[in-house]
Formats: structure tokens, sequence, C-alpha cells
């Protein structure tokens, strides 16, 4: 489909013509809703018309569903330190059945959030702030530095973990917001923790207030899911809750793991629509998921195990992270901006096959193209 729509577009573009479409416009939106991002971004230059379809909100969401339900995700993974520590690029890979192509946009971060919102990812850092970019389109916009950001940068405080950025959507009014939790005891602060949400209205990070009552797991990563970020408390193991809309923390339910000896050995993810723990032993890899179905009441269902004395060589001391369930039989696993490959594992089978290999750490997670972008309405 791709091919004679592109050759349509840019035969139009370079003569100008002035050519009346027999299709309904109802009829090209259905067929443009089908195309890959880069096809659309081509064809915003065929006519005002079709720029300002592509260019339309409730078009882009449309394009979005069409790509979920049509295609599924692809992987995106990233490659975000130079040997020299200077970053220049950022590669973007992106991963389908067969297909392999590369992505380059200017990065200067050394963190990203893990996964991605409506295809827009997050990356941060203590020299250049947050910056929010859609790979696809290689559009980003830069937010300033965060409150904790410039504590860091002015004092030299390193902090090992540093503090993990979160950045999810409000449902409700659709705003994206960057949020960081961490725990106040390091910096300085009197409360457990604190809470920065970058407010988009006025430019403008801002204190919640309360923050969380609990102490946070801070090797975890955020995750987003269903207008909420979430994470792992310290002692307890509680899954905590963030709503972007009301602003308010609350602890869900106890998480399926007790007397955790390693904070990074668990990890949460979202796996096919649904929010899962992991935990790393030296012998096998945990995976359990978070049932709703029930209303108030949530249990935890175990999903699978994965034997890891065999795959060694493949993650050495990287904690793995389930990234994405493949047509209910396979399982990607990788590890958080530690290793420098991602291995497809056959579940309930001993098979494993080599994905990807890097020759720097590389961070990865689903994603689905779309066009689009924060600033958005």
């Amino acid at each position: 489909v791709d091919k004679p729509w592109r050759e349509i577009g840019t035969t139009l573009s370079k003569k100008r013509l002035s050519v009346k479409l027999l299709l309904p416009d109802d009829v090209i939106e259905l067929i443009l809703e089908r195309l890959p991002v880069m096809s659309l971004l081509r064809f915003k230059s065929v006519s005002k018309k079709w720029k300002s379809t592509v260019e339309d909100r409730r078009f882009q969401e449309r394009q979005l569903l069409c790509r979920k339900q049509s295609r599924g995700p692809d992987f995106l993974f990233m490659s975000l330190r130079d040997d020299d520590q200077i970053i220049k690029h950022a590669p973007i890979i992106f991963y389908r059945s067969e297909i392999v192509y590369n992505m380059w946009f200017r990065s200067l971060c050394w963190s990203i959030c893990h996964g991605s919102c409506d295809s827009l990812v997050c990356l941060y850092d203590t020299r250049v702030g947050v910056v929010v970019a859609n790979p696809a389109t290689r559009w980003y916009q830069t937010f300033p530095l965060a409150r904790i950001q410039h504590y860091m940068s002015r004092h030299g405080v390193s902090v090992s973990p540093s503090p993990k950025l979160g950045f999810g959507k409000d449902k409700l009014n659709g705003t994206y917001k960057p949020v960081f939790l961490y725990n106040s005891f390091g910096f300085v602060l009197d409360n457990v923790t604190t809470c920065e949400v970058f407010d988009v209205s006025t430019n403008a990070w801002r204190y919640v207030h309360p923050a969380s009552l609990y102490r946070i797991n801070a090797y975890n990563n955020p995750v987003f899911f269903d207008g909420s970020l979430y994470w792992l408390t310290e002692l307890e193991e509680n899954v905590l809750s963030f709503d972007h809309h009301n602003q308010t923390f609350q602890v869900i339910c106890k998480a399926p793991i007790a007397h955790v000896c390693d904070p990074s050995s668990v990890s949460m993810c979202i796996l096919d629509n649904s929010l899962f723990v992991s935990e790393n032993n030296w012998s096998t890899l945990e995976i359990r998921s978070l049932d709703c179905s029930r209303g108030n009441t949530k249990t935890w269902k175990k999903m699978c195990s994965v034997g890891l004395i065999k795959r060694v060589s493949f993650f050495r001391e990287c904690a793995l992270l389930p990234i994405a369930i493949l047509d209910k039989t396979k399982l990607l696993l990788g590890g958080h901006e530690c290793t420098h490959q991602l291995v497809m594992h056959v579940l309930h089978t001993i098979n494993d096959e080599i994905l990807y290999r890097s020759k720097k750490p590389i961070d990865s997670f689903c994603y689905i193209q779309s066009l689009f972008s924060a600033l958005s309405n």
C-alpha cells in the first residue's frame, strides 16, 4: 500500500497538479488511517486538505487505534550512552516480524522513562532537563529542569540509584505529565517522599501535596497504565498508584513478593494490557499478573517461570525485564539500560532466540508508531 501512494503523492507535489479525486473524503481518510506514519508525513505536501487531515487530532487518534488493531506493537530499542560518556545521537530501532530499520533524533539525555504513552517517549538528564519526543515523526519538546534535577546539578549530589521519572497522561483532559517521585532522605527534605509534576499550562514544575506516605523502591522504574503511574514501595512491597487527573496517591494492593533481599531484582511492567510484577532470584524469573476482574478484590496470578541458569551468558548480572508477549506463546526479555541484547523466549519451553544485539547497553519496550505530539489538543 505504501509504495503506490508515495508515488502519487510525490507526483502531485512536484508538478503541483490540481487533481479532482473521485473518492469521497471519508473513504480517503479510511485509506490514510491504514498507512505508516512516515508515508502520512510525506502526504502532507500533496494538498492543504491532506495536510489538514493528517494534522487533525481525531484523525491521529483513529490512526493510532487502527495501528493497534491491525498490526500490533513494534519494539523500540534505544541506546543512550556513548563510549566517551558524551551522547550525540540516540539510535531508535523499530522491530516487527523480519523488518528492522533505524531512525535517529538529537538527544543529550542519559535516561529514559520505561514505556511510552501514545507513542511519545520521555528522556531526562540533570544537564538538559526533560525531553518528550515522538521517534516516528522526530518531533520533540524540551521541558526545564525539575527542582530535584536543579538540586543535584547545583550541589553535585550523586545518589544511587538516581530518582526515576515517570511519564503518563490525564485521561480526562488529555494532558501529558512527567512526574518525579523520590524518597526525601538524602536530599535534606522533611517528608517521607517528594513528588514533582510538570504543569504544561505554566511551563513549570510544582510539588504535589501530600506525596506518598510510603518510601518507594528507588531501583524500580514507574510504569504507566490506564491513567495512573505505578511504583513498588520499599519495605512493605505494596503497589502504589498516582492518579494523573486527581493527582493523589493510593496503595491499591500488596505485591506478590515478600522479604526481597535485592530491591533491583523486582520490577513492574505492562504486558497484554495488564499490570505485571516480575521477580528475579538466582535460578528463576517469576512473572505474575494483577487480576482486577473481581472489583475491589485484587489477586495475583502466576503467568510463568523462566529458568535463568542457562541464560547467564545472555544477560550476565542484569535483572531480566519482560517487555512483551507475542502470539500468547513468546516472551521478549531484556534488561533496563544494562543489557546489550534482547532474547525471545518461547513460553513453557527452554527455547530462546537472540532477537537483537548491540555494542552498547540498550533500553527497550513496546511501541506503536503514531502522529501524536505533546502539544496536540
